[in-house]
């Protein structure tokens, strides 16, 4: 009989998960929140890459995390603003091991930046973070592979401030 029961039971909830769909459309942001402009955030630092390559990887994760349309500015439902503040690069980690060698072998570049995500509906900021800092490790002279890195870090930091707004 009671092995019946677990039985009876197990299938239920598997029934039930099988039907049972998410409803979090665009994460943790509110129902209305349907599309995003992400803007070029100011940037008060001297990488000019920089600036591009975190407007690009904002948008995609919006659009494949969040399930945000990206829309023009004065469309959007939300904007995603900032400011990189600073980018510090060089700062050595780890040496070579050979003596003879003077060159460190991994460096460190730091990212900070101000950013919020405004709802433009109601004129609220949903989420905000001010000196917001990420780390990204790179191989002497490929300072590329760190800079991708500290993007990386600080679209998940942005994508995870998006959906703590339960």
């Amino acid at each position: 009989m009671k092995r019946v029961l677990t039985m009876a039971l197990a299938v239920t909830l598997s029934i039930n998960g099988c039907v049972w769909r998410y409803g979090l459309h665009g994460g943790g942001l509110p129902a209305h929140i349907r599309n995003v402009a992400v803007l070029p955030f100011d940037n008060q630092t001297a990488a000019t890459d920089l600036q591009r390559e975190l407007a690009e990887g904002l948008r995609k994760a919006f659009s494949s995390r969040l399930g945000l349309r990206e829309a023009p500015e004065d469309r959007a439902s939300a904007i995603v603003r900032g400011s990189i503040v600073t980018y510090e690069i060089d700062a050595p980690v780890a040496f070579s091991a050979n003596p003879a060698q003077a060159t460190s072998a991994r460096r460190r570049l730091q990212v900070r930046i101000d950013v919020e995500i405004f709802d433009q509906t109601r004129g609220i900021v949903l989420w905000s973070k001010k000196g917001l800092t990420v780390e990204g490790d790179y191989a002497e002279n490929d300072e590329a592979a760190g800079r991708k890195q500290a993007v990386e870090r600080i679209i998940n930091e942005v994508v995870e401030g998006a959906q703590s707004q339960w």
